[in-house]
């Protein structure tokens, strides 16, 4: 019984040490009184090359994911970004510092994937934006698209990550957000840590953040 007792203190201690726990997220409604004229926006509309590393407050936040694939149709669940033959393939990760989440669109709530800043496997090389409060990462589940034509739907998928990501460049014009859209990413270790399937491929990325001062 002792020995019992031991096993269960060490397994407890060894969990709380590897495996901590990610809480999810609930965002808060969209605001849809803010924001530039889209002629504006587009004005404003630039790539940034650094990013304040000032955390992005909560109502930032929630825009900012329903801006890039939020659902803007409650009653037949389409979004505000199109997707080819409406698949909705594309998912859009979070990296904080806190952690890696998943977007839940119809819930507008960041669902806990993996604890921990694992921002520079977006980053990799280019240092000066591994200090981005957010980085978004657009994945495509080819499986959501009809048919088996393995590279059309490749190609469907790179055109529906571009146009998220150029959704969230035109929120952060408008907003006082900046941001950069890249490909340049861990591939491999986002894969492993957002356990990510087989036919799931991470396409392009987005540091967003404040504008460094």
């Amino acid at each position: 019984m002792k020995c019992l007792s031991i096993f269960v203190m060490i397994m407890l201690i060894t969990g709380n040490l590897s495996g901590q726990v990610l809480q999810d997220i609930k965002l808060n409604a969209p605001d849809m009184d803010r924001g530039l004229t889209i002629m504006k926006a587009f004005e404003k509309r630039a790539s940034a090359t650094s990013f304040s590393s000032r955390e992005l407050s909560l109502q930032d936040l929630s825009d900012l994911l329903w801006a890039s694939a939020g659902i803007n149709r409650p009653e037949n669940g389409k979004r505000t970004s199109p997707t080819a033959v409406n698949a909705q393939d594309i998912d859009v990760y979070v990296l904080m510092k806190s952690g890696a989440y998943l977007y839940d669109a119809k819930t507008h709530t960041l669902k806990g994937v993996a604890a921990g800043d694992n921002r520079k496997m977006v980053s990799e090389r280019q240092t000066n934006f591994a200090n981005a409060p957010v980085m978004l990462v657009m994945v495509s589940d080819i499986s959501r698209f009809r048919g088996d034509d393995r590279d059309l739907k490749l190609t469907w998928a790179a055109m529906d990550a571009g146009i998220v990501s150029q959704n969230i460049a035109i929120f952060c014009a408008g907003t006082g957000l900046v941001t950069r859209p890249r490909a340049s990413m861990d591939t491999e270790g986002l894969k492993k840590l957002l356990e990510l399937s087989a036919t799931q491929y991470p396409l392009l990325n987005n540091p967003v953040g404040y504008a460094n001062e």
